[in-house]
């Protein structure tokens, strides 16, 4: 078959995708917020709807793993534009399945604000892959300076609405800190 690198691309997301949703079933990871409600957000990151639900406010901190993602393969001169983007794919759908590991779960209510935090919902972790394809689209769209200007403008909005965000949930995760929790657990 001579498909176009369009469709190629398309196939390997499809396929990185797919993979992630059965290695996710296959973990136990429920297709839906067990509400059973068919609302498509939850915004109250302190319900049991944070990350069920399509989108929460954490789709943001995944619209920046995709910007990021774009700026680390740009560095790598000798991979395609399609394959960049399968890898990006790859790269966000291991972590879905990573953070939804007991070891994850466990440290996010162990180390941070998250102590209600039972793992994302397998239609929350497809959306938060295509949040990062987003934020990759973005990025691979614009300069890099107004990459830059936009993940510090969602990092301050994420840090203002509901006190956490990238920055924050990776030291949280890798090296938590007592004052970082005490202020975001302020804003219950």
């Amino acid at each position: 078959m001579n498909w176009s690198p369009g469709k190629r691309t398309a196939m390997g997301i499809a396929v990185s995708v797919a993979g992630m949703v059965m290695i996710l079933r296959s973990m136990g990871r429920t297709w839906w917020c067990d509400c059973g409600q068919p609302i498509p957000w939850a915004w109250d990151i302190w319900s049991s709807h944070a990350s069920q639900h399509l989108i929460d406010p954490y789709f943001f901190s995944h619209v920046l793993h995709g910007v990021l993602f774009f700026a680390v393969l740009a560095w790598i001169p000798r991979i395609t534009t399609p394959t960049k983007w399968i890898a990006a794919t790859v790269i966000e759908a291991g972590w879905e399945i990573l953070e939804n590991s007991p070891i994850i779960i466990h440290r996010y209510r162990e180390a941070t604000i998250s102590l209600d935090y039972y793992g994302d919902s397998i239609a929350n972790s497809t959306f938060d892959v295509a949040a990062c394809l987003l934020g990759y689209a973005i990025a691979s769209k614009v300069r890099p300076r107004t990459a830059v200007i936009f993940f510090v403008a969602i990092e301050l909005v994420m840090l203002v609405t509901i006190r956490d965000s990238l920055m924050l949930n990776i030291i949280m995760l890798v090296s938590p800190v007592d004052a970082i929790k005490q202020w975001q657990s302020a804003g219950v």
